[in-house]
Parts: C-alpha cells; structure tokens; sequence
C-alpha cells in the first residue's frame, strides 16, 4: 500500500496538474506515479481523477527518448480536417452563390464586397448542399479577398416618383447582357479625388 501524500501537497498537486497541457498531465502523472513504486498508478489516478492507463501512457513516454523531444501536443494529422479538405466544390459553389450578390470598387478591381450576411451565405451554400458555419464562410470570403463594407447612411434631398425605373431599366439591362454572355460593369462617377 502507497502512503498518501499530505492533504495540503494533494491539494497542490491537483492545482497543478489542472494547470497543464494534456501532454504534461500525462508525464506528470506519470513521474509521481513512479516515485511511488507499487500502487502509485492507482493512487495519482485517484488523486488528479485521471484514467489509469493515462498513466501508464505518461509513464511509457518519459522512458521513451522521443516522446520527450516532441514539440507537438497531438500527433502530426490529428484532429479533425478542414471544411476545404472534405467537401469537393465548396470554392465553386460559394463563388457561384455570390455571383449575384457582389460588387466592387471602380478603383480598385482587387476590392470586392457582397450585400449578403454570413449567416445568408451560410444558408444559400446550404440550400446549393453544403452545409457549412459561419467560420468557415469567414474563412471563404478572407480566402477570395472579400472584404467588409460599411453602409453609410445619408439623407436623401429630395425625391421623384419615377425614381425607381431608372434602377429597374438598369436591371433589366444587366440581365439581358448576362444572358447573351457580355460583361457588365459598375461605375460610380461621383468619386472626387
């Protein structure tokens, strides 16, 4: 039978163990264990409510040379894999989801911005099959160089009530030139320099 450690060393011990890395718990568990001889798995299990065999394990890589030389905390390939590495088309099927929702700066044509939300485009790629979070949409629209765009609000001075079929002429334009496969090009003229 090991002879336990005093209650203030135990309660020291826990407090670190809790502070560590799931590799140093292990090897920490795992030295205690072996200055205790016979039956000190057991009891650092009990005492840092680990599982046995994570024991033994830390044990097992603190007499292993390379274990100890491993800068990792998991092994290389662990974990679990990228949205972009397991859905096949997922870069084709957001371009084409944003395809009617983009625009961009007459400025610069590296500057592109959409009038969609992530959760909109979480929900249309979902709609396309790909069901996908809000993370990875964030991750979709740095990697094709989207960026945010604020609203800026400002008073209208005044209005007309043919307003609207100017914008409506201008969409039916677009469209009619998509279909017959001609580039449309958005241009602001009330830029100043």
């Amino acid at each position: 039978m090991v002879t336990s450690y005093p209650k203030a060393i135990e309660q020291q011990m826990q407090r670190y163990y809790r502070s560590l890395s799931e590799k140093d718990r292990r090897r920490y568990a795992g030295i205690e264990a072996a200055k205790l001889g016979y039956g000190g798995i057991r009891y650092i299990s009990e005492l840092l409510s680990c599982d046995y065999r994570t024991v033994k394990l830390g044990m097992t890589e603190l007499a292993g040379e390379t274990q100890l030389n491993q800068s990792r905390e998991r092994r290389a390939g662990g974990g679990r894999k990228s949205a972009f590495e397991k859905i096949v088309g997922l870069d084709e099927t957001f371009l084409k989801v944003l395809n009617e929702h983009t625009a961009g700066s007459p400025m610069d044509e590296q500057i592109k911005w959409t009038n969609l939300n992530r959760p909109q485009i979480a929900r249309l790629l979902k709609a396309e099959g790909v069901d996908v979070s809000v993370t990875v949409v964030d991750q979709l629209l740095k990697k094709h160089n989207y960026r945010r765009r604020r609203a800026r609000k400002e008073l209208a001075t005044g209005s007309h009530p043919q307003r609207n079929e100017q914008f409506e002429k201008i969409e039916q334009l677009k469209q009619q030139y998509q279909r017959e496969g001609n580039p449309v090009m958005s241009m602001d003229t009330k830029k100043k320099s």
